[in-house]
C-alpha cells in the first residue's frame, strides 16, 4: 500500500492485494486476494471487494457495498451506499455456477446511486448516471441518465454530473461547466 494511505485496523486485506497511494479503507472492510485498488480511492465502511476485482484511481465506494469477482470499476467511478452488484445471472445455492460469471464493466466517471442494483453482464457507460434504487438489466450508454425498475433513460449527463437538459435535441454547452456537446444518433458526444 502507498505510504500515505490507510486501512482501518478493523478491516482485513488478504495477501496478494495491491492498494494504491493515498487510498483510504474505512471500518469493517474485506479486500480479497488478487484485487487491485488504484490511488486516492475512498472505500467506505463495510465494503467487500474481490476476489480478483479491479478498481481504478479516485474511485469512491460508499458504505455497505460488495464488489464481486467479475466487476471492474474504472477511474473516477462513484458507487453509492448499499449499491448491489451480481456476478451470476441465475444463482442457485445447490448448483455451482462460478464458472458462469458474467463480467460487469463500470466505465470512467460513472455514478451509481444509492441502493441501485446492477445485474451482471452489462456495461455502464462513461459518465453515465444511475439513479438511486434503479435496477440495471441492460447496458447503459455513455452520458445517459437512467432511473426505475427496470431502468429507463430519462436524459443525459455532463462529465461534471449535471443534467444536459435542453441539449438533448440539438447539443450545445453544459449550463454548469460549459463543456460542449453535440448529439450523434441520439447520444451526447463531447465536442473536440
Amino acid at each position: 500500500m502507498g505510504m500515505d494511505g490507510q486501512v482501518h485496523e478493523s478491516s482485513y486485506v488478504d495477501d496478494g492485494v495491491d492498494i494504491g497511494k493515498g487510498t483510504v479503507v474505512w471500518h469493517f472492510c474485506h479486500i480479497l486476494s488478487g484485487s487491485s485498488i488504484g490511488e486516492n480511492c475512498r472505500i467506505g465502511q463495510n465494503v467487500v471487494i474481490g476476489p480478483r476485482v479491479s478498481v481504478g484511481h479516485r474511485v469512491k465506494i460508499q458504505n455497505n457495498v460488495s464488489v464481486y469477482e467479475g466487476v471492474t470499476l474504472e477511474d473516477d467511478v462513484f458507487v453509492g451506499p448499499s449499491a448491489v452488484f451480481t456476478n451470476v445471472y441465475n444463482p442457485r445455492s445447490a448448483v455451482p455456477r462460478m464458472a458462469e460469471l458474467r463480467p460487469t464493466l463500470v466505465k470512467k466517471g460513472a455514478t451509481l446511486g444509492a441502493n441501485c442494483t446492477v445485474v451482471c453482464g452489462v456495461t455502464i457507460g462513461a459518465y453515465a448516471f444511475v439513479g438511486a434504487g434503479a435496477v440495471i438489466t441492460k447496458s447503459v450508454p455513455d452520458h445517459t441518465l437512467v432511473v426505475g425498475n427496470p431502468a429507463r433513460t430519462i436524459g443525459f449527463m455532463c462529465r461534471c454530473g449535471v443534467s444536459l437538459g435542453s441539449l438533448e435535441r440539438d447539443g450545445g454547452n453544459c449550463a454548469s461547466c460549459g463543456a460542449s456537446y453535440r448529439m450523434v444518433d441520439g447520444q451526447p458526444i463531447p465536442s473536440a
